[in-house]
């Protein structure tokens, strides 16, 4: 990455500025802005989250913001109310609350002296999806949005639940939270009331997993916050940007096809991360295609960013499996309207065990895999900096139902969602099934290309899911995430059904087989002819970014990821560890450390012996001033309910100032 330091503009950091809410709240916001912007306004750029600007966000905000501000515009980095230095409690995600002061830091930006009155909002994650809520929201200030790893859907394509199936990853999410949305703020920017501010949000703290929980359909508590419930809401440009290792790639053609104003997406090999740094390679001048929009929307200047085909990807060529890429071979490509009628879709049967352009015979066919399926899936979101790709998939696939094509006779490009339609029939009510297609290597590697999942009593609606008539058969579709993938000449095509997919998916609430009637089950892949005009695309400049912050490391950090089977007992256990080691921010003395562990136990027979366990440890602190939070979280389930412990410690020093413990049983609501 090149470090630029001299911009067109000198930028001058206030390092901690108050944003007045009309209840007598204020936001903390760290703000970048032109030194001479008082007398030349400029236009400003939001970000809003919940991360800590002191430290949680910091180094990465330092390469980000400086950099556009030196380009003509004011940064402000926000912490929403209840984080950082921000007053109040943070309660949960993407409250009515959250986005009320957010309509309100708008008007407040729009009106200081060094602004022109125009906004944008840019953020990834809870940065992304909180811009798009915001613009649903229709503030006058609010020009355009850029939203990065995000989504429209908070019910069916979000960390808690993924085709009505109850995702790990929303026990995951919520340990995250459980221990760094009560942190407290920095004594230096807000003196003796951190203590107050922090025992107000220590008694207010609860685990976000609960509520989570309660609500296993698509009800109002997942419509509140998911935009698709009303595309027609939103009225200023968007720029959707995503990367095929992340686990919110879908939400950007989905953006394309339903928004009705101006609009882009992008979708790179990367995690979760911003495209100048992400990984997998290769990164893009992600800080110079960013300006190109605001300048556009923000300024009024015409860089030519509307005229370029509006869905750009990456297509990616087919690799060797690996639980991590440093690169990812392919090429852009793009096409010029989303949905494309480019695409075309090609059928392919389900007979027994091959995949072909003719349907044969009706034959039924059983499958009833060993709960631990899915120990090859990797992570459901993959930040593409630790072991979280999906590795080889043949363990996987000897424990499922494959249906495998003749070598290809020559490559076979995909773009979309690829879709399966099974007919099949459960011997028990409630069920799931897990869809994988993958890349069948001559060498006999299984590269997994996307997959999908679907709670069987889910199949009609996620609303109003209904029991399954065991031994009664049934259509069921499944839609597979959304991919660019390059299947090459001589490579198989694979599609793997299992009823379990542990760790990614919670498994139903007994041993399942399901019967499933090839030649009546079809796959649909969406295949994109190769375009002439690709090869013209305008290339993506270097990845640029301002200096980084000055850390010191004081502790070096760590990782593990390490699967168990104790073959007498059948039990299979995953154990995840990251120490982040400790650091000092040189700017301010504030120094961080942290470590956390998840652990994902399943007895191979018996989907009640599902267990996961977290442990968090956070800590801040500067000379005498030390403090850290501890917790545990674990879930279990029996035949009819969840069962949630949750426990908190918090400590000032090495004195346990407050201490929580919770029990909660959940009813199972066809989960």
């Amino acid at each position: 990455m090149r470090i630029v330091a001299d911009f067109p503009r000198r930028v001058r950091e206030i390092e901690n500025a108050w944003i007045p809410l009309g209840d007598g709240t204020r936001l903390a916001a760290r703000v970048w802005l032109p030194e001479d912007a008082h007398s030349d306004p400029v236009p400003a750029i939001l970000e809003y989250l919940p991360y800590r600007k002191r430290d949680g966000t910091a180094d990465r905000d330092e390469i980000i913001h400086p950099y556009i501000a030196g380009h003509g515009y004011a940064c402000l980095r926000v912490d929403i109310r209840g984080s950082g230095e921000s007053d109040g409690v943070l309660l949960d995600e993407y409250l009515r609350q959250e986005q009320d002061d957010a309509l309100e830091v708008i008007a407040w930006i729009a009106a200081q002296p060094w602004c022109t009155g125009r906004v944008g909002m840019v953020g990834i994650s809870w940065g992304g999806f909180n811009g798009l809520q915001v613009a649903a929201r229709r503030p006058a200030a609010l020009d355009a949005v850029i939203t990065l790893c995000s989504t429209d859907d908070r019910y069916a394509d979000d960390a808690h639940y993924m085709g009505g199936c109850l995702l790990t990853e929303n026990m995951s999410w919520a340990s995250v939270m459980f221990t760094n949305a009560p942190m407290p703020p920095d004594p230096a920017l807000v003196g003796e009331r951190w203590r107050e501010m922090w025992r107000q949000r220590l008694e207010a703290h609860h685990t976000w997993l609960e509520p989570w929980l309660r609500h296993q359909r698509r009800d109002a508590y997942w419509k509140h916050g998911s935009i698709r419930e009303d595309y027609g809401a939103i009225r200023c440009p968007v720029y959707a940007i995503g990367g095929w290792e992340d686990g919110y790639s879908n939400a950007v053609p989905r953006l394309l096809a339903n928004l009705k104003v101006p609009r882009k997406g992008l979708i790179g090999p990367w995690g979760h991360k911003f495209a100048h740094f992400a990984k997998p390679a290769p990164q893009i001048g992600y800080l110079q295609e960013t300006l190109r929009w605001w300048d556009q929307w923000l300024k009024g200047i015409d860089t030519g960013v509307m005229n370029e085909p509006p869905y750009r990807v990456w297509m990616q060529e087919s690799v060797p499996p690996q639980s991590r890429h440093e690169h990812r071979p392919g090429r852009w490509v793009a096409e010029e309207v989303w949905p494309s009628p480019r695409i075309r879709e090609l059928q392919l049967a389900l007979n027994a065990g091959s995949l072909d352009e003719r349907p044969d015979a009706e034959t039924a066919v059983l499958v009833s895999s060993a709960l631990s399926t899915g120990l090859d899936a990797g992570a459901w979101c993959g930040f593409g900096v630790d072991a979280d790709a999906p590795s080889d998939q043949r363990g996987d696939d000897g424990r499922s139902l494959v249906f495998d094509s003749d070598p290809l006779q020559e490559p076979l490009e995909i773009l979309g969602a690829p879709v399966v339609e099974l007919e099949l029939a459960s011997d028990r009510p409630q069920a799931m099934i897990a869809v994988r297609l993958n890349d069948l290597r001559p060498d006999g590697d299984s590269l997994r290309v996307t997959y999908g999942l679907l709670n069987l009593t889910h199949r009609e609606s996620h609303e109003n899911p209904t029991p399954l008539d065991p031994g009664r058969r049934t259509k069921v579709r499944v839609q597979l995430n959304d991919i660019a993938h390059i299947f090459p000449a001589g490579h198989r095509i694979r599609v793997a059904l299992s009823t379990a997919y542990w760790p990614i998916a919670w498994p139903s609430p007994e041993p399942v087989q399901l019967t499933v009637f090839t030649g009546s089950s079809l796959l649909k892949l969406p295949v994109r002819p190769p375009r002439a005009e690709d090869a013209d695309l305008a290339p993506f400049g270097e990845p640029e970014s301002s200096p980084d912050a000055v850390i010191t490391a004081l502790r070096p950090g760590s990782g593990s990821r390490i699967a168990e089977h104790d073959i007498g007992t059948g039990r299979r256990t995953l154990r995840i560890a990251k120490d982040f080691g400790a650091d000092r921010f040189e700017a301010h003395g504030l120094e961080i450390e942290g470590s956390w562990s998840e652990t994902y136990e399943i007895d191979d027979r018996d989907p009640l012996s599902a267990l996961i366990e977290t442990r968090w440890r956070a800590g801040i602190g500067r000379g005498s001033w030390q403090v850290r939070i501890e917790t545990r979280m674990a879930l279990s389930a029996t035949r009819d309910s969840f069962r949630l412990a949750a426990d908190f410690d918090a400590f000032e020093n090495e004195t346990r100032i407050f201490t929580r413990n919770w029990r909660h049983e959940i009813p199972r609501d066809e989960v």
